[in-house]
């Protein structure tokens, strides 16, 4: 391993696109420059609402060869794994839980890179910076959220007899996955059950008969008016639940003109004018559903929306994989089994953190056991009951 040194970034525009697209072979959408310096630049990310970019960078001399993107965080909204009886345990010693330091993919409940480097010693070098930097700048924790399997190695390596193991966590979200080569929607609805294949047939001609039709556009294909419904739909989307939207128009309009074969709209139209829609994103093999919203009530609207015409997508284009967004339990009955998804988490006090390994163990075989019970609702054929992992 060279002689590295660390350098903390308060903005991903300090290095070029070139530069961090170069430390990851893929096209995961998340971790791409355009998206994330994006969310910097339009404000979608304020300090002020817990978000402080503080990305973390490895450089032999002057050349990069590491980094992750990192941001400081005065909560823990945003980020979809739930911490927040830890910062309540903190709270009741006295002792500061934020700030805390994140490694994740902003509002984005996907998993994805996180130790963007090209060698397994490079993303261990990352895991390990992490954690001495965590205790130099006197934060409680460093958290890396939605790390893929092949990262698991960074994190539990051992160093002169001193492991560096980190907490793990898992819950459960729901995939769609093409796992027999399925061509037509009706090669997938073959594949299960009679009960399942009536009602989904059943609740896509509800749309139908109501007279909805479908759009489906990439970014350089969408004109300003469906960039502005489709930002429309998620700004009344979070009015409804009272919550305050992050993605800004502006946002909506970069990555479309700098990520045009990612961005992905669904649009569902009335007479015309769209009345629901769907923004997602895509990578060479998977569909990520990301946000929805509607100014009607129609039968069978937002299963079409959100589910089925991804599937279609997925099935028209080639890609094997498609995740609607996190939770919801109904997604299983159309054909998105639970899957194992995982984060990790160094915690400073040493008194917490053992705390914690007992805690995290525990949530663990409760998640297990959960997602093998879910599974048993599969409405495929021949399923045997084991959760994806």
């Amino acid at each position: 391993m060279p002689q590295l040194h660390a350098r903390i970034l308060d903005s991903l525009d300090a290095i070029s696109a070139g530069q961090w697209d170069a430390l990851h072979s893929t096209d995961h959408p998340f971790v791409s420059h355009a998206f994330l310096s994006a969310l910097e630049r339009t404000g979608c990310l304020r300090a002020d609402w817990g978000w402080t970019p503080h990305h973390l960078t490895l450089w032999d001399g002057e050349a990069l060869v590491a980094a992750a993107p990192m941001y400081l965080k005065s909560n823990s909204h945003g980020e979809f794994v739930f911490d927040h009886a830890w910062a309540h345990a903190y709270a009741q010693h006295d002792v500061d839980y934020y700030p805390k330091w994140l490694c994740a993919a902003p509002y984005s409940p996907v998993t994805g890179p996180r130790l963007l480097a090209p060698t397994p010693e490079l993303r261990h070098a990352l895991a390990v910076a992490m954690r001495e930097l965590c205790t130099a700048q006197g934060l409680s924790s460093v958290h890396v959220n939605f790390h893929p399997d092949d990262e698991d190695g960074a994190f539990v390596r051992q160093k002169d007899g001193d492991e560096h193991e980190w907490l793990l966590r898992e819950d459960i979200q729901y995939h769609w996955h093409n796992r027999d080569g399925w061509r037509t929607f009706d090669d997938y609805l073959s594949a299960m059950d009679a009960k399942h294949r009536k009602n989904i047939r059943q609740e896509r001609a509800k749309a139908e008969r109501a007279g909805v039709r479908f759009r489906v556009v990439h970014g350089d294909e969408a004109s300003d008016g469906d960039l502005a419904a489709i930002h429309g739909f998620y700004l009344q989307t979070f009015s409804e639940y009272g919550n305050s939207p992050a993605l800004t128009l502006e946002f909506i309009h970069e990555i479309a003109r700098t990520m045009p074969r990612q961005l992905v709209l669904i649009l569902a139209e009335l007479d015309g004018e769209p009345i629901a829609g769907a923004l997602c994103l895509r990578s060479a093999d998977t569909l990520y559903g990301r946000y929805w919203g509607s100014h009607a009530q129609l039968p069978g609207l937002h299963f079409e929306t959100c589910y089925y015409q991804g599937i279609d997508y997925c099935l028209q284009h080639g890609l094997t994989r498609f995740e609607p967004g996190a939770q919801g339990v109904h997604k299983i009955a159309r054909g998105f089994l639970p899957t194992l998804v995982r984060s990790r988490h160094w915690i400073a006090d040493p008194r917490f953190r053992t705390a914690l390994q007992d805690w995290c163990a525990a949530e663990r075989r409760d998640v297990r056991r959960h997602a093998a019970q879910l599974h048993t609702h599969s409405p495929f054929k021949g399923d045997d009951g084991s959760a994806a992992g």
